[in-house]
C-alpha cells in the first residue's frame, strides 16, 4: 500500500512545522540546495512531485534547520539555543497559539478535554464541560 503524501494544506496538524505559504522562501532555497531545482522554471511540475520533494528535505537545508529548531522537544537543547534560535522557536510558537485563538469554539473543545483529563488524573474522574 502506497504511504499518502503529506497535506502541505492543513496547518491544523500538530505536527506541521513549517507553513507552506510563510515558509515559501525556505522552501524555495532548500528545493535549490537539495536537488538543484528552481521551483520558478518548472511551472508544470506535478503537486505530488513536489510534496515528494518537500518530505524529503534533509536538515541541512534552509527549511530542515529551521524545522530542526522548530520542532526541538529536548530542553537541555533548547536551553543552549543561539538568540537567533531562540527567536525562531519562541516565534514559531507564538504563531501556532496565535492560530488556535483564532477558533474560539475549538479552543473551548479542547480546553474542556483538558480538563476532563486533569479531573480523571487528580482522582475528579467526572467529565468536565
Amino acid at each position: 500500500m502506497r504511504k499518502p503524501l503529506p497535506d502541505f494544506n492543513n496547518n491544523k496538524a500538530p505536527d506541521n512545522w513549517y507553513d507552506l505559504r510563510e515558509d515559501w522562501p525556505l522552501i524555495e532555497a532548500s528545493l535549490a540546495k537539495q536537488y538543484g531545482i528552481r521551483i520558478r522554471s518548472h511551472a508544470d511540475m506535478p503537486w505530488s512531485e513536489f510534496c515528494t520533494l518537500v518530505a524529503g528535505f534533509m536538515p541541512d537545508t534552509p527549511l530542515g534547520s529551521i524545522v530542526a529548531i522548530r520542532s526541538e522537544k529536548d530542553a537541555k537543547i533548547r536551553k543552549s539555543f543561539t538568540g537567533d534560535q531562540r527567536r525562531i522557536y519562541n516565534e514559531w510558537r507564538l504563531r501556532r497559539a496565535e492560530r488556535k485563538l483564532e477558533d474560539p469554539a475549538k479552543l473551548d473543545k479542547e480546553m474542556r478535554t483538558l480538563e476532563a483529563a486533569l479531573a480523571r488524573m487528580f482522582g475528579g474522574g467526572a467529565d468536565v464541560g
